[in-house]
């Protein structure tokens, strides 16, 4: 469950990171649309809290993370997808995503973490 717990710190970490620095851009140097860049701002942030939710729960050890941290991997690894094509691709920045998404997703399913996280009946 270690692994686990520093595989998702460190994506929270890092979507921290990208949260702060939207912020700092967006009052830098404004956006063509204002409007589109606060929005992703919040969304950036509403993530981030998620994320650092599936993290304290994990700490906790509370059941309930699984499929919460499920549901971020797969997201997380659209947006891989998503940086793997198109005409703004950056593979680097794909598998950057994609590979702690896989690590999780096997870590998470694993034999040691549902039995950590498996519901006590008393």
């Amino acid at each position: 469950m270690l692994g686990l717990l520093v595989v998702l710190a460190l994506e929270f970490l890092a979507l921290v990171v990208t949260t702060v620095a939207l912020i700092v851009e967006l009052l830098v140097s404004p956006a063509s649309s204002v409007a589109s860049g606060i929005a992703l701002v919040v969304l950036t942030a509403i993530a981030a809290l998620w994320l650092g939710s599936m993290l304290v729960g994990l700490w906790r050890g509370r059941s309930w993370v699984r499929s919460g941290i499920i549901v971020w991997q797969v997201l997380q690894g659209a947006l891989a997808i998503g940086a793997f094509q198109g005409v703004f691709r950056v593979p680097a920045v794909g598998w950057a995503l994609l590979l702690p998404a896989l690590v999780a997703i096997t870590l998470v399913l694993s034999k040691s973490v549902t039995t950590a996280l498996a519901r006590r009946v008393e």
